[in-house]
This record gives structure tokens, C-alpha cells and sequence, in this order.
């Protein structure tokens, strides 16, 4: 359910119809073959959990077999993702609480939702996995419920303004590309990014009472269900309305709803699109505290970082790495005052988005590197076909990073990816230099 939560979001909800648009049927490719890597990549990373399930984020694997100034370059870098990921769901939790009371201050709301999570991830770990349950259970309800209208439409040929519901609108005179390769290839990372977060089930791993049975089970079938959800979704969408009728602008989740005769779409969509943008919060702000105090935990005993963060409250929770990262959170109602630093805050989001793929690149060289190390369990969770699977799923997600300057929207956060990773590499070079 944390992996649900983290993955299917506001993307299938709101920015399915854009993809669609995009790529026509050819979107069901575009899932399935990034589906495939992400189940790769996270076989991976159940390896290296496997042989150890202590650790508390992958990241520490980077640390150990790539090295500290590579290990704190990803892990820095996750953090502060998950701090922009975390300020732009909170931004979008109050601009859809603003549909119900256009007249509350959404700086207000938003405040209110971070201290409720907040508290939800101090209190104890139970707490969290309890409501990540329920958020994503709403989620799923949703999708279920999408599911099973189409399939009653499709199946009874169900006439609607815009013609039959049938699978014909998704095959026929289908075409690999209807609006040309470059649409085609573009559309990897809008995809990619949908599909960000599934990682967030392996931060829960250390916190499990049996992690090598859950390793198994969360892996392997966690990442069947989202697809099966974002599959069949996009077949019932695209089977109900054909693609080309499809618009960027308005849920295709709305537009299906609203021709099956359910006057309400608009605000039954809005509010699971709230818990999904809750979801991603609530497990981000969980990811974020874990990946800082790891980062205190491998800072040097003697520091100030090490000596105040790398700690476990009475709970059993880092509490200290959570608040500090909801403290800094805490620039999304100050965009709600400020309206002038939004911008800027895009590009920074953006950027930081980008550096997820270098940081999963580097926890597959990591898994790489575990492999030839003493640490490798040749009876453990393996990797299906490893020389072959891992190379090509890291050359695939160069590719999908290269990708991203084929397309100008992307470009500001691509450069700024790389800009990013140059400065803190030195800097913490520089850092570790001063330290021997």
C-alpha cells in the first residue's frame, strides 16, 4: 500500500490525458516497458536489502560500496527531492481543499495538513502505515471503480455522445506512432516520473518484523498491481472515449465519469486527488525523515549532524529528522503569501526531480559493485538475469535522462540537474578532503 501510495497519484488522475494525447494507444507500451525497468531496478535494490535489512533507505548501499562522497551525494540529493516533492504536494493539497471553500487562505490549510501528518509520522511508524493504508485504499476504490464502469460500458456497447464504448476506438487503425516518434520518445519521462516513488516501499523494510519475506512479496507483486491498475485504467479511458477525443486540460477520469451519467465527477475526482496528493505527502515526509537520519548517521561522530539527528525517539521513529524536514516544508504556504517565488520553485522542483534518475543509476552501479563483494548472498533474493538486466537498465535510464533535453519544458530542470551535481560533488569533496 506505501508503494501505491507513493506511485499512483495525481499523474494517472489528472495527467493521464495529456500522455494519451500524446502517444494515442501506444501509451499502453510506453507503462509497460518502463514497468519492466522499474521492476528491474527494484529487484536490485531487494538484493542489497535482503543481504542487510537494518538499513533504513537504499542509499546507504551507495555509501557502502560506492563510497561516502558518492553515498552523500545521492543521499543529500534524495532528501532534497523529497523536500520539493513533499512542498508540491502540500501546494496541491490546498488548491484542491480551495475547491470546496474557495474563501480559506490555502497557506492556513495547508499549514493544518503538514502538522496532521506530521504528528502521524511522531506518534509511531503504526500510525503511518495505518493512514498510508487508507489513502491509497481510496485511491484504489477509485481505479476499481473506473475499471468496472468501463467494462460495463465496453462490455453492453454503451452508446455516449462521443460514439460506442469498445475496445475498437484503442485498435483500430492502430498505429505504433499516430503523432510521430518524437511524441513517442518524449513521452518516457512524463511516464518515468509517474512511476516515481515505488522505491518508498524499501524505506519501510528496516521497520518490518519479518523484512525477508516482506522483501519477496513487496517487490514482486506490488509493482504487478500498479501496473495492472495504470493499464487498465488507460484501456478503459481510451476504450470509452477514443484517444484523439481525449483532452490535456480535463481528467480523463472526470470525462469518463461524466458520460457514464455521474453529475458529481468532477467533485468525487477532486477528492480522491486530494488524499492522492495527502498520500504522496504522508509518505515523503516519512521517506524524508528516514533518508536524513541516515545522513546523520553517517556524518562524523563528532558533528553537530550526527550528534542531534542520529537518533530514535521513544517511539521508534527519528522524530528529529522528521521535523526537520517538515520545518523546511514549510515553504509551501510560504509560497502562498509570496506568490513572487513560485517560479523559481518550479525550476528548483523540476531540477530535483531530474536528479532521481542519477540517484537510481547509482543504486544499480551500487548493486552492481554487491554483487562482487563478500556481502553477496548467492542464495538471496537475486536478480533475474543480472548481467543482462542491469546493464540494460541503466543504459535505459541515461537514455530516458538524455531524453529529457528533447524537450524545452525540460530542459531549465536537466541543466539544473547537472549543475546540482556538480557543486555538491565538489562540495562535499572539498568537505571530506578538510576532514583527513
Amino acid at each position: 500500500m506505501i508503494a501505491i501510495g507513493g506511485t499512483i497519484g495525481t499523474g494517472l488522475f489528472l495527467g493521464a490525458g495529456s500522455t494519451i494525447y500524446k502517444t494515442g494507444p501506444s501509451v499502453l507500451w510506453v507503462y509497460l516497458i518502463l514497468g519492466v525497468f522499474f521492476f528491474f531496478m527494484m529487484r536490485a535494490i531487494g538484493e542489497m536489502f535482503y543481504s542487510d535489512p537494518t538499513q533504513h533507505t537504499f542509499v546507504a548501499f551507495i555509501s557502502r560500496y560506492l563510497g561516502d562522497t558518492l553515498g552523500s551525494l545521492a543521499g543529500w540529493t534524495y532528501w532534497l527531492g523529497l523536500i520539493f516533492l513533499s512542498t508540491a504536494e502540500l501546494t496541491a493539497v490546498g488548491t484542491y481543499v480551495k475547491y470546496w471553500f474557495p474563501n480559506f487562505s490555502a497557506w492556513l490549510i495547508e499549514l493544518i495538513f503538514l502538522i496532521v501528518l506530521v504528528s502521524i509520522n511522531l506518534i509511531a511508524v503504526r500510525f503511518f502505515g495505518e493512514a498510508e493504508f487508507w489513502f491509497a485504499m481510496i485511491k484504489i476504490i477509485a481505479i476499481v471503480a473506473l475499471i468496472i464502469t468501463g467494462i460495463f460500458m465496453i462490455s453492453t456497447n454503451a452508446q455516449t455522445p462521443l460514439g460506442h464504448a469498445s475496445l475498437n476506438n484503442i485498435f483500430k487503425n492502430y498505429q505504433l506512432f499516430p503523432k510521430g516518434v518524437f511524441n513517442f520518445i518524449t513521452a518516457f519521462p512524463m511516464v518515468f516520473f509517474a512511476f516515481q516513488g515505488i522505491e518508498f516501499i524499501s524505506i519501510t523494510i528496516g521497520e518490518v518484523k519479518s523484512p525477508h519475506s516482506i522483501i519477496r512479496k513487496a517487490v514482486n507483486e506490488t509493482l504487478i498491481r500498479i501496473l495492472l491498475f495504470y493499464i487498465g485504467a488507460l484501456i478503459v479511458i481510451m476504450g470509452i472515449i477514443p484517444w484523439h477525443a481525449l483532452t490535456a486540460e480535463k481528467s480523463p477520469f472526470v470525462q469518463v465519469y461524466q458520460l457514464a451519467g455521474i453529475p458529481a465527477a468532477a467533485a468525487i475526482i477532486n477528492f480522491v486527488v486530494l488524499t492522492a496528493a495527502a498520500s504522496a505527502l504522508n509518505s515523503s515526509i516519512f521517506s524524508a525523515g528516514r533518508h536524513f537520519y541516515q545522513l546523520a548517521l553517517e556524518a562524523p561522530k563528532q558533528g553537530r549532524l550526527n550528534k542531534h539527528f542520529a537518533r530514535i525517539s521513544k517511539n521508534g521513529v527519528p522524530a528529529r529528522a522528521i521535523i526537520v524536514s517538515a520545518i523546511l516544508v514549510l515553504i509551501a504556504p510560504l509560497m502562498s503569501i509570496l506568490k513572487g517565488i513560485s517560479e523559481a520553485f518550479t525550476i528548483v522542483t523540476g531540477a530535483s526531480s531530474d536528479l532521481y534518475i542519477i540517484v537510481y543509476i547509482l543504486a544499480l552501479l551500487a548493486h552492481r559493485k554487491y554483487r562482487s563483494s563478500n556481502d553477496f548472498l548467492a542464495e538471496g533474493f537475486l536478480m533475474p538475469a543480472y548481467k543482462i538486466t542491469s546493464t540494460t537498465t541503466i543504459i535505459f535510464f541515461v537514455l530516458v535522462f538524455l531524453s529529457l533535453f528533447l524537450i524545452p519544458a525540460d530542459i531549465p530542470g536537466a541543466v539544473g540537474a547537472i549543475i546540482w551535481i556538480v557543486v555538491l560533488y565538489s562540495l562535499i569533496s572539498m568537505s571530506n578532503r578538510k576532514r583527513i
